[in-house]
């Protein structure tokens, strides 16, 4: 056996992690350790050096420096590298590579320096007696490392070969790998080893590849992370010791199965998209580890701690996209909240490390960190959030508002207000009664609140119309978003004085917060106004932040402030609920979708896919957000920025249920030519209906007062008035806010549709 003496080495490993490869390198044996920008110098054995390739789970890979020398010049560099004794360095027959990095005012390309390198050591040997050793540039034996300093050259030899982050298991990744060596410091970061040694589990909501689970198995189950390499540098290097390294890697693999025959702690994944979770599958299997991790299809709004045994403690580790590659960044806050509101109803009493490439988006968490660690995936800043899940690690922040256009709609202006005017203000504070108006028309909301009453509770409501125009002298709709309320005015007639509508509004203001126990600052007051030209598409508030509602199992994202919808067409929830009892399993069309409430109703019922079109891209961000905020996969909820009626045209595939929900006009410049439902709606039905499968149904709605179907649509399909059924107590008036019909393909007695 050779001698093996204290050498100096140098571990490289991605930015900001060399103090967790020092900490592994300490316990490898190293000594005298240093921790540089992104490696670690230490003082070690050859046996040191071994152990460091086989186990390190961060270091990307291990040098042995060999010395400087000056570079000045071509001929300098040539000289330098011709100094060293490359035949005791490079085993007989072994391949080499250069790799040469840096420039100066001589040598201002790495080829040519490489290429002046590689000459100077086949000329050692030449001068040696000896033959030139191969030069492989791909999978070389070994690579020999220049980097270029000003006017001094440093040489190294890798002892790792290829770079210690490949594993080796990788079958296949998902779009933003995380690299192995990153997915082992967040899980040492985040203490998963002592955490597992006392029958912790580890669980990843959304684990792509099943990179952090494995690398957590590896850890559980004592693996060394390179115990699956075919080849090292150092096995090409002139003081190889073979007999050394071999009973080295006999004790890793004595350590693999003693690991592999031990209890191994639960390890689980989940992620919506079946692909993903199959090229997980692979992963896992190439990494030897079938029975310590199980993958499987679910989105995020599916996942919750599994129940089958107790699992008191616990690690939820994720790296969810954050933005450069994945995820639309405007959806990614409604992301974040999603998987914090997870973390915090699910997983009280566990850990939790998430990686994100925005400290805004760990915010958007709505949970306290106790600390935060910087770091780098590949060339991308990334941040990891560590929490203690407890009851009281919850913030209030909410994600930043969206931005986007004003509903295509000629009344889209309005005039958004959080409150009265300070005048206004001071005169209903000089007054603690309210006037004659002021109470009747608060007498009318709480008539209107008792009767909705019953109602409101059984069906668990929380957002509803509260008045609408019930008394012509106080025209505005009043709804009511949990602990909001939203106020339209409505356009006065010519014969009410401007002196009277605005008297009768100030009225309405002072009666609001009494009659409803709604704070002033959570009112917001709009009035339409008819706009010209593009006045009428743009943003009129202040950029307030959106407010999260819920409506049966969903979490919908409303704006009160900006716009004059809000997102959410109240009018339409029972028709959402029809939707999404009979979506299970099937495919859903949304045509107009606005912000897609009803694809979030289906999709959270179980259909198996949903696709939304809508010409707007910021109703089509919305809805983004809407899919983000309940943890659903845009994989199989697929959103299309096109034209309508352009889209139908040019398709040919079916969907089991249609939402077909024009505007009454519309002459959006995007499109040639303006659409009008009411001379329109055949055409599209026609076009709708052609995508309809066999025994579909298609829910034809719109808000046309005057509206009437075309009889030939009646003749040409089955069609039912569901209007009336599609309509809760808190819309139930004359004339009703809309009209609906179920439409389905004609059945001839076999069964096949004509």
């Amino acid at each position: 056996m050779n001698a093996d003496s204290p050498r100096e080495w140098l571990a490289t490993c991605p930015r900001a992690l060399a103090s967790v490869l020092r900490a592994e390198l300490e316990a490898l044996g190293a000594e005298d350790c240093k921790e540089q920008a992104a490696a670690v110098s230490f003082r070690g054995t050859r046996a040191v050096m071994y152990r460091a390739c086989l186990w390190s789970r961060v270091a990307s890979r291990v040098l042995l420096p060999l010395g400087q020398g000056a570079a000045d010049s071509a001929d300098e560099l040539y000289r330098t590298v011709q100094e060293f004794p490359w035949p005791q360095l490079l085993r007989q027959g072994a391949s080499f590579a250069i790799d040469f990095h840096g420039t100066n005012r001589a040598l201002r390309n790495t080829r040519f320096g490489a290429q002046r390198s590689k000459d100077a050591v086949m000329d050692r040997f030449r001068a040696s007696g000896l033959t030139p050793p191969p030069v492989r540039p791909e999978n070389p034996d070994i690579r020999i490392q220049l980097r270029l300093r000003g006017a001094r050259l440093d040489l190294a030899l890798d002892m790792a070969g290829e770079s210690l982050h490949r594993r080796g298991y990788r079958r296949g990744t998902g779009d933003a790998p995380l690299k192995e060596n990153l997915a082992a410091a967040m899980l040492l970061r985040a203490g998963w080893p002592a955490l597992a040694e006392r029958g912790g589990a580890l669980l990843d909501p959304m684990c792509g590849s099943a990179t952090l689970l494995i690398e957590g198995a590896m850890m559980a189950a004592d693996m060394a992370p390179a115990l699956g390499r075919e080849r090292f540098g150092f096995q090409a290097w002139g003081d190889h010791d073979d007999a050394q390294w071999a009973a080295i890697v006999a004790d890793a693999r004595g350590r693999r199965e003693r690991g592999h025959s031990s209890v191994l702690p639960e390890i689980r994944g989940y992620d919506a998209n079946p692909r993903v979770i199959r090229r997980a599958q692979e992963n896992i299997a190439a990494a030897g580890l079938e029975k310590a991790v199980r993958v499987s299809v679910k989105s995020l709004a599916e996942v919750t701690r599994p129940t089958h045994r107790p699992l008191p403690l616990g690690l939820v580790i994720s790296n969810p996209p954050y933005g450069e590659r994945l995820g639309d960044r405007e959806a990614l806050p409604m992301l974040y909240r999603h998987l914090g509101e997870l973390l915090h109803r699910e997983f009280q009493g566990w850990e939790a490390a998430i990686l994100t490439g925005d400290k805004a988006l760990g915010k958007a968490l709505g949970l306290r960190s106790h600390r935060q660690h910087d770091a780098y995936n590949g060339a991308l800043p990334v941040t990891l959030v560590l929490l203690s899940l407890g009851p009281d690690n919850r913030l209030r922040d909410l994600p930043p508002p969206m931005d986007g256009d004003a509903r295509n709609d000629p009344w889209a202006g309005a005039s958004a207000s959080d409150s009265p005017a300070p005048e206004s203000i001071d005169a209903m504070n000089s007054h603690p009664g309210l006037s004659p108006g002021a109470e009747m028309f608060a007498n009318r909301l709480r008539k209107n609140q008792r009767r909705l009453a019953s109602w409101l509770k059984r069906s668990g409501v929380t957002c509803y119309r509260l008045y609408d125009a019930d008394m012509p002298e106080y025209a505005v709709a009043v709804d009511r978003y949990e602990d909001w309320l939203h106020v339209a005015e409505y356009r006065p007639p010519a014969s009410v004085s401007a002196d009277a509508a605005a008297q009768r509004l100030a009225e309405v203001r002072a009666a609001l917060p009494s009659a409803t126990g709604v704070p002033r600052e959570r009112i917001v007051f709009k009035r339409r106004e008819r706009q010209r030209g593009q006045q009428q598409y743009q943003r009129r508030g202040q950029g307030a932040a959106q407010l999260l509602v819920h409506e049966d199992s969903a979490q919908l994202l409303v704006n009160l402030h900006d716009y004059l919808d809000t997102g959410l067409f109240l009018d339409h929830r029972p028709l959402r609920r029809r939707i999404a009892a009979e979506a299970s399993g099937r495919r859903f069309l949304n045509l107009f979708c606005y912000t897609g409430s009803a694809t979030i109703h289906a999709a959270l019922a179980g259909a198996r896919e949903t696709v939304s079109v809508d010409l707007s891209n910021a109703y089509l961000r919305w809805l983004a957000q809407n899919i983000a905020q309940n943890g659903l996969a845009e994989s199989r909820h697929h959103m299309v920025r096109e034209d309508v009626l352009k889209w139908l045209r040019s398709g040919t595939d079916t969907f089991d249920i249609i939402l077909l929900d024009p505007p009454s006009f519309s002459n959006s410049k995007k499109v040639v030519g303006s659409f009008d439902v009411q001379r329109d709606h055949g055409g599209l039905i026609d076009l709708a209906m052609a995508r309809l499968a066999p025994e579909g149904v298609l829910y034809f709605s719109n808000n046309r007062r005057k509206f009437q179907l075309n009889a030939q649509v009646s003749e040409r399909y089955r069609c039912e008035d569901i209007t009336a059924k599609t309509l809760d107590p808190d819309f139930k008036r004359a004339p009703p806010p809309h009209r609906c019909w179920r439409l389905q393909h004609h059945s001839d007695p076999a069964g096949t549709s004509s």
